[in-house]
C-alpha cells in the first residue's frame, strides 16, 4: 500500500514540476526540446545532402544517359522517385518525434 502511494505521489509531483516550471520541470522540457531539435536537424541534414548529391550523380555520363521505361534516369529520379522518398523521410521523422514525446510522457509519469 505504501509503495502504491509513493508511486502515485511521484507521478503527481513530476507533472506539477513540469506544469509549474520548476527547475526539474524546466530541465525535463529542455531535454525534450533538445531531443526534438537534434532529430529535426539530423533529418534536415540527411535530406539536404541527399537532394544536393543528385546533380553530382547526374554529371556521371553513364547515369545521365541511362533510359528506364523510355524516360531518362535523371528525369525519372527528379520527377517521380524524390517524392516518395521525401514522404518516407517525413513519416519516419514523425514516428521518431512521437516516440520522443512518448518517452517524455513516460518519464513525467514515473
Amino acid at each position: 500500500m505504501v509503495l502504491a502511494e509513493r508511486r502515485g505521489a511521484r507521478r503527481v509531483r513530476t507533472r506539477v514540476e513540469v506544469a509549474e516550471q520548476t527547475e526539474i520541470g524546466e530541465a525535463l522540457v529542455a531535454g525534450l526540446i533538445r531531443a526534438q531539435l537534434g532529430l529535426a536537424l539530423r533529418f534536415a541534414l540527411v535530406s539536404a545532402l541527399t537532394l544536393c548529391a543528385l546533380p553530382l550523380l547526374f554529371r556521371v555520363e553513364a547515369v545521365s544517359t541511362l533510359v528506364v521505361f523510355g524516360i531518362r534516369l535523371p528525369w525519372l529520379l527528379l520527377g517521380v522517385a524524390v517524392y516518395p522518398a521525401l514522404y518516407a523521410v517525413g513519416r519516419l521523422y514523425l514516428r521518431l518525434a512521437e516516440r520522443n514525446d512518448q518517452d517524455f510522457l513516460d518519464l513525467a509519469e514515473e
